[in-house]
């Protein structure tokens, strides 16, 4: 058997002084070193998640505004389409009747003239053949 002595409570106490002096001294401060870093990096990808969810949002709702903005602009455009092809029919219609205005105007003068050409060519050949009877019968008598 072992008998303990002076030397092996000396050893004990030494012992039992150095696990707190390197507790106290160094391990406490590399924990809490180590346990801030932690709570930093915890902290820092907290908040970037918060700026990530946020960017997410914030993307979603631009291009929420922006498919919004879009459709509006199409809406505009086929409204302005649409009115551009009523002034064009109407234009159409307006230039069409004008046109068939103008031909049947022209027709009626066309045929009244011609009409009067007829007449005059009439008068003219019933003249001219009188005029050739006349000098006809007039030789020969």
């Amino acid at each position: 058997m072992l008998t303990p002595d002076i030397t092996t409570l000396w050893v004990v106490a030494f012992l039992l002084l150095c696990t707190y002096l390197l507790n106290s001294l160094v391990f406490k401060p590399i924990l809490q070193v180590i346990d801030q870093r932690t709570n930093a990096v915890r902290g820092a990808r907290e908040l970037a998640d918060s700026a990530s969810q946020k960017a997410t949002a914030a993307a979603a709702e631009y291009e929420q505004k922006f498919n919004a903005a879009r459709t509006e602009v199409y809406g505009q455009m086929d409204e302005m389409r649409k009115v551009a092809l009523d002034k064009r029919a109407t234009l159409i219609a307006a230039t069409r009747a004008t046109a068939e205005q103008e031909l049947k105007t022209a027709t009626v003068r066309v045929q009244q003239e011609s009409q009067t050409a007829r007449e005059s060519l009439e008068r003219d050949a019933n003249n001219l053949a009188g005029a050739i009877v006349t000098r006809v019968l007039g030789r020969a008598s």
